[in-house]
């Protein structure tokens, strides 16, 4: 046992001291920057984002590579803020990992409006597929909704400029802006081009909406877990829906967010169990099982999900599933099983890093594997144009049965 306790002591002096110079290089260009030398705020921006991504990434293709190589490769070549940007961006399309990525100050300040739940905008949920960018949802209400856009519109273009192969999130900043201002945009929808000119607004995102169907069940739609309010608008959904004798939660188009959303539903609709285990660096496992949340709901339940259902959303999907406390219907979930942490950069930046995996309650990967329904119901365009809801149409048959 001594000589095992004298093995870890002797190893953690030894990695203590190989980051010695890492951390007196990153001060030495931390102290320059606070004297307002510019090259050195961006070399210091570099080399925070080089060692963070050393220290907290899980991906795989870090452990392949010698991360040292891209600090020699650009360090010294850095002689502006947009040096750095491109450097870090370089650099991290090294990890293969698309949800690994460096953000702006634009970048951060819109990622923080949606956790706020409050941006400046249309009112649309956007998506991209096969190069096109549709419209996914339309937020009721909205100035979207008002101008009549549907679900399926395809966007051409925005303000006259084509958006064809543009990155979804560049498309999302060309629809928002400030409160008041105008946006053009050319949709396709049913092979006939429709132009609107809409007004930008105040958007308040609400994460939860509900209403009460036929025969007594209660329809929950959770459109993100990325709103710090979801959880609290869920709890408000479930009052108002209390003496309903079933319930559908739609995640359909849930494309994730905050995890303590998913963990924190999942407490209310499961007994007991696992809800999800997270496989973090260096091999370390932590398993979150329910805990009592004093407020349990035991009604038959089914699920929806669909190609855009992700992250937190699939959690919280496979742990009802998986506990046999729900049916899935609809389509195979996207599959994204990758954690991501949120880490403050110097210049009002940050980065989005890939800090763990997840596994269902069961032991499965769902990352690019995505998970199956128990009844497969796939939505057609032509369903969506004509407003039938199939996969809701099925949900409603399976609770009716248990009546």
């Amino acid at each position: 046992m001594k000589k095992f306790i004298a093995f870890i002591f002797i190893t953690m002096i030894f990695l203590t001291g190989c980051q010695k110079n890492e951390i007196a290089n990153i001060t030495q260009y931390k102290l320059k920057c606070l004297q307002n030398d510019q090259i050195s705020c961006a070399r210091y921006l570099f080399l925070q984002s080089w060692q963070e991504v050393k220290n907290e990434s899980y991906t795989t293709n870090l452990e392949k590579q010698d991360w040292n190589y891209w600090k020699h490769r650009y360090l010294d070549k850095i002689k502006n803020i947009e040096d750095a940007y491109v450097a870090i961006d370089t650099m991290l399309l090294s990890l293969d990992d698309p949800y690994t990525r460096f953000l702006t100050p634009e970048e951060l300040e819109d990622q923080n409006m949606n956790i706020s739940a409050q941006l400046s905008g249309i009112g649309v949920v956007i998506s991209s597929a096969n190069g096109k960018i549709t419209v996914e949802d339309v937020i009721e209400d909205s100035p979207a909704a008002k101008a009549g856009l549907k679900i399926g519109d395809i966007i051409l273009k925005i303000d006259g400029v084509s958006i064809s192969g543009y990155d979804i999130r560049k498309v999302a900043t060309m629809i928002r802006g400030p409160i008041g201002t105008k946006v053009k945009i050319i949709l396709l929808r049913n092979e006939k081009t429709i132009t609107e000119e809409i007004s930008r607004a105040k958007i308040t995102i609400k994460a939860v909406e509900y209403k009460v169907l036929a025969n007594n069940i209660a329809y929950i739609k959770i459109s993100t877990f990325m709103s710090q309010a979801a959880s609290a608008e869920f709890l408000n959904a479930l009052q108002n829906t209390k003496n309903c004798r079933a319930m559908i939660i739609d995640l359909r188009g849930n494309q994730g967010g905050l995890l303590q959303n998913a963990t924190f539903i999942a407490n209310i609709l499961l007994k007991d169990g696992k809800i999800v285990s997270i496989l973090k660096k260096n091999n370390q496992t932590e398993t979150i099982k329910v805990q009592p949340a004093g407020l349990h709901i035991d009604k038959p339940m089914v699920v929806l999900t669909n190609g855009l259902s992700a992250s937190a959303g699939e959690i919280l999907a496979a742990a009802l599933q998986e506990n046999g406390r729900a049916l899935l219907v609809g389509e195979k979930t996207y599959g994204k099983g990758l954690i991501q942490k949120i880490v403050p950069l110097p210049m009002n930046t940050a980065m989005n890093v890939t800090i763990a995996k997840y596994l269902t309650p069961q032991g499965h990967d769902i990352n690019k594997n995505g998970i199956k329904p128990n009844f497969e119901v796939n939505l057609s365009q032509e369903d969506i144009v004509n407003g039938r809801d199939i996969q809701l149409n099925k949900a409603i048959e399976l609770l009716n049965k248990k009546s």
